[in-house]
């Protein structure tokens, strides 16, 4: 395929994964009302995963194709971009700080999670060389430990130790009136019908973007973490702002938070994908730099969320400011670097 013509295809499949994402907010947020599952958890597990999916197809096809550079970075670059979108519905959000707004156990418990998956992969790749079946044991351990950690949370959910503090700024996560009275199956179908759109415009963006990286001669990494990770994060982005609109503030902080830790997986089925042994053994260190730049954003969201202040420059949290600073330094970094 011609370069333009990559180009083209790349911009349309991001554009339909964009104008999905849209009707997607407005089905989960729908769906956590029926269902009872809240906006958080929805959000995190449900409403999560099928924004990734773009994601998921990207790092499979690039590390079955024979690309664990660009794989990996996909991975990671997805959720540093998604992180720094949340920032971005902050700055949407006029009314107060949206993580002061958006108080949530389930939220922060996502986030721990996330660095602790992320830990799991730094230690696979600076580990000793293990495969079993050209797999990594320590990939079976990140989907052992989503699942575990997401029962986990789910539990918590149900019967908290832990809550926030109620302010007038506090928006609850309470069922909408008219969110019970929807037909449960028909929604579940279009929400399903949305993530197959979804999925297959991810699958475009994958291969569009490894012919990208070939013909432009730029590297897998800087590919990955600005161009794949973050047209495959666009439904992320337009849930985020989207949720906002509709004072799903929880639903918007889940969906990020939740869908970063659902991301790692990224990783583990990429491995399972790739032909040339355990992928977490051809990490370069631009990957490790990336992951380095995605635990040091979360952690500054899980301070934001704990600190909860009300308003900072420019009517936005002081932790929006400092993860749009970490996110564009870093990748000033990677850029000058490759």
């Amino acid at each position: 395929m011609e370069l333009t013509s990559a180009i083209l295809l790349f911009i349309i499949a991001a554009v339909i994964v964009a104008i999905a994402g849209t009707y997607l907010t407005k089905a989960a947020d729908q769906l956590a009302d029926l269902t009872g599952w809240g906006e958080a958890m929805f959000g995190a597990i449900f409403l999560g995963g099928v924004t990734s999916l773009p994601g998921i197809v990207t790092s499979v096809v690039a590390a079955y194709n024979g690309h664990p550079e660009l794989a990996v970075s996909n991975a990671i670059g997805g959720i540093a971009a998604q992180t720094l979108f949340l920032s971005i519905a902050d700055i949407t959000y006029r009314k107060t700080n949206l993580e002061h707004a958006a108080a949530s156990f389930t939220n922060l418990m996502q986030g721990v999670l996330l660095i602790s998956l992320l830990a799991i992969v730094i230690i696979g790749m600076s580990g000793p060389e293990l495969s079993v079946l050209r797999v990594h044991p320590l990939s079976l351990l990140i989907i052992a430990g989503y699942i575990i950690g997401s029962k986990m949370i789910s539990k918590a959910k149900d019967r908290p130790m832990w809550n926030p503090r109620i302010t007038g700024a506090t928006v609850s996560d309470a069922p909408d009136k008219e969110n019970v009275k929807l037909n449960l199956k028909k929604l579940t179908v279009k929400f399903i019908f949305l993530a197959i759109i979804v999925g297959i415009a991810g699958y475009t963006i994958a291969k569009t973007g490894i012919i990208i990286a070939g013909k432009t001669g730029l590297s897998e990494s800087l590919v990955g973490v600005l161009f794949t990770a973050v047209a495959t994060s666009f439904p992320e982005l337009i849930v985020a702002i989207s949720a906002v609109k509709r004072g799903a503030l929880t639903l918007s902080v889940g969906n990020i938070i939740g869908g970063n830790s659902f991301d790692v997986l990224f990783i583990a089925f990429a491995d399972m994908a790739y032909g040339n042994g355990s992928i977490l053994h051809a990490i370069t260190q631009n990957q490790v730099f990336i992951m380095a730049m995605t635990m040091l954003m979360t952690s500054t969201l899980i301070l934001g969320l704990l600190f909860r202040e009300r308003e900072g420059f420019g009517k936005i949290g002081w932790e929006s400011l400092t993860i749009i600073i970490i996110y564009f330094v870093g990748n000033a970094i990677l850029f000058f670097s490759t």
